[in-house]
């Protein structure tokens, strides 16, 4: 076995060359019989098997589709590979930032972490800001589609062009940084919101809070939404150990809001802000959400102040019940932020979240597809999501339920199930994403806690069984991993 330092060239298309460097290589014994020698006597050639490529762009114009295969096939990215993804520090980060010029600092923030809801919360809290008139950045990840989904600004997409100039220009930062995707991608927003001055930016965290990449932020206000088991295994297996991870972005002197109190993780809370300076705010001391119900295809809710019935009938956009949750931690924080002088008016808050889908691009939560047979799909991936999931489907009315679901392997889908009709007819799928469970063990666990089912291979597979098997009346449910949503044609 020899390993070198090579530099080769691949055709990409017609009229370009790609030029990669590999870091690491095989060069193996290929022996081949040789048709021109009597008797057809082997002859040894030699085979080059990359280990690791790193494209170089000096001599070629990168395209959209290039730029993105280089970024994955060179920095570890936690939704294929996993906890091996997650840099446990903000070293990287810091690093780029400060080579950068320190773009996190250029532009004011929203900070929004917690175990479910902090997605829904970031979209519709930017949705607002939007509607008041603000130039307003919004990260959030993982995407369902594009990558480019994943930064925005006033709901419109970073451009192509923009992420391919970024990637070009610091090709070679990148390759001695060595950061991973996600620590990129936090840099990339950042970068892009300081050069197009936005007025403000409504950033979600990743993973946890404490060490996340995004926490390099000084924000206006940060959204703790609420605590649950997720992601355990980096977390810590208790509510008070995740809540310590996540109450990591609490900032000295930073106004902080708690969406959901919980006697485990408020001692956590008030210590940590107590150590920091930073005024606490428990958002459902503040709110109390009353469900009207469904009106015209938007969620009604009722909300109160005290005695006080503050919105008597407002629609949210997001259709999901678990979003009553989520509005009493986003009316605190837009209430803090008009605190600080942001003009903020109460139309401003009734129209935006009455359009956070149309004016964020939001998908994935409690969306509908289809009808006859009904298809909903939505992103929830744990028991405290599937909580709420299951007690929506409940309240519907339909024939007959189809669920197809899909989990990652890190998953503790035993807990998921419990929760789960036995009535139902189940469709166990697997994304094609490496971290995704294999759909037969998928299919063993639901046997085990009693629901019926096959496995299919693929999402697509499973979902076009259950159009088979449905009637106009029943309804279709796609959910279990951010992973199997993305990959609905439909969506």
């Amino acid at each position: 076995m020899i390993r070198k330092y090579i530099k080769f060239s691949a055709q990409l298309t017609d009229d370009k060359r790609a030029f990669y460097s590999i870091k690491s290589y095989l060069i193996v014994p290929s022996p081949r019989v040789d048709q021109n020698t009597k008797g057809g006597s082997y002859k040894i050639t030699w085979k080059v098997i990359p280990l690791q490529l790193v494209l170089l762009f000096d001599d070629v114009m990168m395209t959209y589709q290039e730029v993105l295969d280089y970024l994955y096939l060179s920095l570890p990215m936690y939704q294929r590979v996993g906890n091996a993804a997650i840099k446990k520090d903000l070293t990287n980060t810091l690093i780029l930032c400060q080579q950068l010029g320190d773009p996190q600092h250029q532009f004011r923030s929203v900070h929004v972490a917690g175990t479910n809801g902090k997605g829904s919360s970031a979209h519709s809290i930017a949705a607002v800001l939007q509607t008041a008139g603000y130039k307003t950045g919004l990260y959030t990840s993982p995407h369902l589609k594009n990558f480019t989904e994943r930064i925005r600004i006033n709901g419109m997409e970073m451009s192509q062009e923009a992420v391919i100039d970024f990637v070009v220009k610091h090709k070679s930062l990148l390759e001695e940084v060595k950061p991973s995707f996600f620590e990129m991608t936090v840099v990339l927003a950042f970068d892009y919101f300081a050069k197009e001055q936005v007025d403000i930016a409504v950033v979600e965290v990743g993973l946890g809070g404490r060490l996340d990449s995004t926490n390099v932020i000084h924000p206006e206000v940060s959204l703790i939404t609420n605590i649950g088991y997720d992601h355990m295994d980096m977390l810590g297996d208790t509510l008070a150990q995740i809540a310590y991870e996540k109450g990591g972005i609490i900032k000295p002197e930073v106004p902080v809001v708690i969406g959901e109190k919980h006697p485990e993780t408020t001692p956590v809370f008030l210590k940590l802000a107590d150590e920091r300076k930073a005024p606490l705010y428990f958002a459902q001391e503040a709110y109390a959400v009353k469900t009207v119900g469904l009106e015209e295809g938007q969620f009604a809710v009722q909300v109160y102040q005290g005695a006080e019935r503050v919105y008597e009938n407002l629609r949210l956009a997001l259709g999901g019940y678990y979003q009553k949750k989520n509005l009493p931690g986003i009316l605190t924080s837009l209430a803090l932020l008009q605190d600080k002088g942001w003009h903020i008016q109460r139309d401003h808050i009734i129209l935006g979240l009455g359009a956070v889908t149309r004016l964020t691009g939001l998908k994935g939560r409690w969306q509908q597809l289809a009808t006859q047979p009904l298809m909903i799909c939505d992103t929830g991936h744990n028991a405290e999501a599937f909580r709420e999931i299951s007690a929506q489907l409940a309240s519907m009315s339909y024939a007959n339920l189809h669920m197809v679901l899909g989990f990652s392997g890190d998953k503790d889908v035993e807990k998921v199930f419990h929760l789960l009709p036995l009535q139902a007819q189940y469709y166990f799928c697997q994304a094609q994403v490496p971290r995704a469970m294999d759909a037969t063990v998928l299919q063993e666990k639901g046997k085990q806690a009693g629901l019926r089912g096959e496995a299919f291979a693929t999402v697509a597979a499973a979902i076009q069984r259950a159009r088979d098997n449905a009637q106009p009346q029943d309804l279709i449910f796609i959910g279990g991993s951010t992973f199997v949503v993305a990959e609905i044609s439909e969506l």
